[in-house]
């Protein structure tokens, strides 16, 4: 994975309605792939809101990391990842979202739909994701208008 030899870490947070897939992309794909991570909440399936766990998360990412948000729809995190200045977020729904984002936008946080998941396609989706790198070109341009 290209992006894991450049960034130091990977942050990942969600609300309750993300925190089962959570825990499966900490146990098995962050842990089993060996990637330095923290996971910033939240701890349990009790009701939280959402906006408090993207705004921790973006305070920790930096040129040097990514993060991950989750929750139910991922639509939420991903309008508040957003409201940051340095904070590229995009909502990924399939490999080819998530490749694209890298190669035309640099996103540097990839927000995820908790209800319903398919462990295979997720970790197939943030496979392309840390894998794909900024195409750079006329994309810089771009991503500075942002």
């Amino acid at each position: 994975m290209k992006l894991f030899k450049k960034i130091k870490k990977v942050y990942i947070s969600s609300d309750h309605a993300g925190y089962p897939l959570k825990q499966v992309i900490v146990k098995e794909f962050l842990s089993k792939k060996g990637i330095n991570f923290q996971d910033l909440g939240t701890n349990s399936e009790k009701s939280v809101d959402y906006p408090k766990f993207a705004k921790k998360l973006c305070k920790k990412v930096n040129k040097s990391s990514m993060g991950i948000l989750i929750c139910g729809s991922g639509i939420g995190v991903s309008i508040s990842a957003n409201r940051h200045k340095h904070i590229r977020a995009s909502l990924c729904h399939n490999v080819n979202s998530a490749r694209m984002t890298r190669k035309h936008n640099d996103s540097n946080v990839i927000c995820l739909q908790g209800r319903p998941f398919v462990k295979k396609k997720i970790f197939a989706m943030l496979d392309a994701y840390f894998d794909t790198e900024f195409e750079e070109g006329r994309h810089t341009r771009r991503v500075e208008q942002l």
